[in-house]
């Protein structure tokens, strides 16, 4: 994810979509409001804050969850 991208989701509002494992309940959604080198910080609906990894996949929360558990059942 670069800084780019998560400059424009900031400045255009955009609410995004943290994967951070195949379980659709534990992603994390809402706006980003700070990153650095290692760590993403956004704000989630209920206006709590969380730190979380750069390395987890990022996308916009409109777009279609990836199916990470291909081959699994």
């Amino acid at each position: 994810m670069t800084d780019e991208l998560l400059d424009a989701y900031r400045v255009e509002g955009i609410k995004i979509r943290v994967v951070r494992d195949a379980d659709p309940a534990n992603d994390v959604r809402g706006h980003v409001v700070a990153w650095d080198d290692e760590s993403v910080i956004v704000r989630r609906p209920n206006r709590k804050v969380v730190k979380l990894s750069r390395s987890y996949f990022i996308q916009p929360a409109a777009e279609q969850r990836p199916d990470r558990n291909q081959g699994a059942e």
